[in-house]
């Protein structure tokens, strides 16, 4: 039985504190060991083969192949492929690789720009790994994912058909005068961010952002160049570029199928932006960006693109070095046609120095986890009147700014704020995005004493300071907005309410922010909405009650008394792994599984067939369930779960068993071999919630 999630939220924040999830002691993905795992392989003198992401079509994906095609695959190490297999030779390029089969052109976008900043690359991919010295089929990744750098670790089985790489494939030469080593880098690092999306077509669709930010951890901004000045634009991504962001970009269309267009750009289809520069064209100032296709070809053929007559207005010194006219996917573009083109544009740097071009040291970070929870903190979007001031409340404080730190003009943005929603599910392409939202409220008088406020009253749109103007379900959403100094509310949402999901909140600020404690408002009755999302297939108390009652008893309710509330709100609370007071459907399958195991035991050492167990029927019953327990703890056992009349019935033996396999678990989690040691406020949350 799986640890409830108080328990698990009580070793969260142990690691935490112990730096667990940073950049220098990153969490080990799915509980795997790079250094054990390794040193196993060698001392065995054995081939690292990754049972957790393994070589075979459930790691492929079920609809990414052909079936003909997907019966092809082999999995093949690259020391099969080739006689000399090399990681990295001369350094990391961004002409290393091309696409392949999968529709991953936004995170092959980001590989790109990754390829330009050695230092975060190297954090990325730690160093001394290769295919000669100490080498074991076994390589491992570092990714931030959701407010935490994760380890993973993966063999190097690639999938291949006829011998050849279906996915991210090397680079091939342009002339057989110019024969490229193919390195494997990219294969590598491709097949372990598949693992933490949960397979190769995971990876299919999606934005260059994602990426980005996973790769650095750092913030991150998205724009619509379409809407922007281009010469604000310009500015920014000069700073950008300076500054070593990592920067991508994508087309309008449908990703589904990047139609090439007559100028030669893709519909639907993300770049890498790889260079910024200005240069003279019949005397005037012409501002050119540099961007790569991550297909390794199909290229810009407007203004500025390879072999354009437009660069015979510059002088032969600017042709010499910003030329080189083939078809390797990377091209020039003035920013006029680029803002004309592009529909985004992302910039991730691990400092926001970037925005206005401060120094690093300016700028303050703070990161909250936060949580919408169907009928109770999920209020929906402003338009839901009645329930939006339900949402969870971020209440912030805005110190005078600097002079130094003064943005110019003094009306500038200082602020970013992010708003990311966290995963439900392990498999990226099954995770539900949901349409993002926050609004900023200045603080009033009768806000700051919300907590004993019952109505949202407190809340007024004359009040309010900034709000999202366009929701779209992308994985995070950032804002740069100005605040004065003083005392604000930050209130994220979802479009429609009663949405259950979590959340970061994330302020970046040229100012000392105070943020407090996250609270809920509770409606006049007191009462927290019992509702559900049948999108999540989540089952409360009640609802578990009333379903066991009907299915587990084949009418022996009226004999027994069936399941109580007070028995079922105990359940929920042991099987409640994401602590949201209701269970998923993955968490009501292992709860039934359960049961159908106890209703076994109880029918079998139920000698008498009188739907009661005596003490020696007890006994016999927990310890098939692989517990001996001594004569003092049946004692106290039978005291707390027997009814007035000493009697064990089925649905009391269950709620026996299922308590004494959850304490057990959470002792099994949190001892320190035979002792057990918790500071006050995790005795309390065991107690009160498990």
């Amino acid at each position: 039985m799986s640890a409830p999630g108080v328990c698990l939220n009580i070793i969260k924040e142990r690691q935490e504190s112990n730096g667990v999830g940073t950049l220098s002691n990153p969490k080990k993905f799915l509980d795997q060991d790079y250094e054990l795992l390794h040193q196993y392989c060698l001392i065995r003198k054995r081939r690292y083969v990754d049972d957790m992401f393994p070589p075979d079509n459930s790691s492929v994906g079920e609809n990414l192949l052909q079936p003909e095609d997907l019966a092809k695959v082999e999995w093949r190490r690259p020391t099969d492929l080739v006689s000399n297999p090399q990681l990295i030779v001369d350094g990391v390029s961004r002409f290393d690789f091309a696409q392949g089969v999968v529709g991953n052109c936004w995170f092959l976008a980001a590989v790109g720009a990754l390829t330009f900043q050695r230092h975060i690359m190297q954090k990325v991919f730690p160093v001394e790994q290769s295919f000669q010295k100490d080498y074991a089929g076994i390589f491992h990744f570092r990714f931030w994912r959701f407010g935490k750098w994760v380890d993973v670790v993966i063999d190097d089985k690639l999938p291949t058909i006829n011998g050849q790489l279906i996915f991210v494939r090397p680079q091939s030469p342009k002339t057989p005068q110019s024969p490229r080593i193919p390195e494997f880098w990219p294969a590598l690092l491709e097949k372990a961010y598949a693992k933490v999306c949960g397979s190769y077509e995971d990876m299919k669709y999606g934005w260059v952002s994602e990426a980005l930010k996973d790769f650095t951890g750092g913030v991150h901004m998205t724009l619509c160049p379409q809407n922007e000045n281009p010469q604000i634009l310009w500015d920014l991504i000069h700073r950008a570029a300076r500054a070593d962001s990592l920067m991508g970009c994508g087309t309008p269309g449908n990703a589904a199928f990047n139609t090439q267009q007559n100028n030669g750009l893709v519909e639907g289809h993300a770049y890498t932006v790889t260079g910024v520069t200005m240069v003279t064209s019949n005397g005037n100032q012409v501002q050119l960006v540099r961007l790569l296709n991550p297909w390794g070809h199909t290229e810009w053929s407007g203004s500025w693109s390879d072999g354009s007559q437009t660069w015979m207005t510059v002088s032969e010194e600017e042709r010499k070095n910003y030329t080189n006219f083939v078809n390797d996917g990377e091209f020039w573009m003035s920013m006029e046609d680029f803002c004309k083109c592009f529909c985004q544009l992302d910039i991730c740097n691990y400092s926001p120095a970037f925005l206005d071009g401060s120094p690093e040291s300016h700028w303050i970070l703070s990161m909250y986890d936060g949580r919408w929870l169907a009928g109770s903190t999920a209020g929906g979007c402003m338009d839901c009147e009645n329930t939006f001031w339900t949402n969870p409340r971020f209440p912030v404080k805005i110190t005078d700014i600097n002079r130094a730190c003064e943005p110019i003009p003094k009306t500038a943005p200082n602020i970013l704020v992010s708003l990311m929603q966290k995963p439900d599910k392990r498999n990226r392409r099954l995770t539900r995005k949901l349409h993002l939202g926050f609004s900023i409220f200045k603080r009033t008088p009768e806000m700051k004493d919300s907590r004993r406020v019952s109505t949202d009253s407190s809340i007024s749109t004359s009040n309010l300071v900034y709000s999202t103007k366009v929701m779209f379900d992308s994985r995070e959403i950032t804002e740069y907005v100005r605040l004065e100094p003083g005392e604000y509310i930050i209130i994220p949402y979802t479009f429609q309410p009663n949405k259950t999901a979590s959340f970061i909140l994330t302020l970046c600020s040229k100012t000392e922010t105070h943020t407090g404690e996250p609270f809920m408002v509770l409606s006049s009755e007191g009462k927290v909405l019992r509702q559900i999302s049948d999108h999540y297939q989540e089952i409360n108390a009640e609802q578990l009650q009333r379903f066991l009652n009907e299915n587990c008893f084949g009418g022996g309710v009226q004999s027994t008394g069936g399941f109580s509330l007070d028995a079922c709100q105990s359940i929920v609370a042991m099987m409640d792994l994401s602590v949201t007071g209701t269970l998923n459907a993955l968490e009501l399958s292992e709860l039934l599984k359960k049961i159908d195991l106890y209703k076994d035991i109880f029918f079998h050492v139920d000698n008498d067939r009188d739907g009661i167990l005596s003490l020696i029927e007890l006994r016999h019953a927990v310890e098939a369930t692989g517990f001996r327990i001594s004569d003092n703890l049946l004692k106290l056992t039978t005291l707390r779960f027997a009814d007035s009349t000493g009697r064990i019935t089925l649905e009391r033996f269950i709620c026996l068993a299922l308590r004494l396999s959850c304490m057990s678990e959470i002792f099994r989690k949190l001892a320190d071999r035979k002792y057990m040691h918790l500071k006050e406020h995790e005795w309390l949350h065991l107690t009160m919630y498990s």
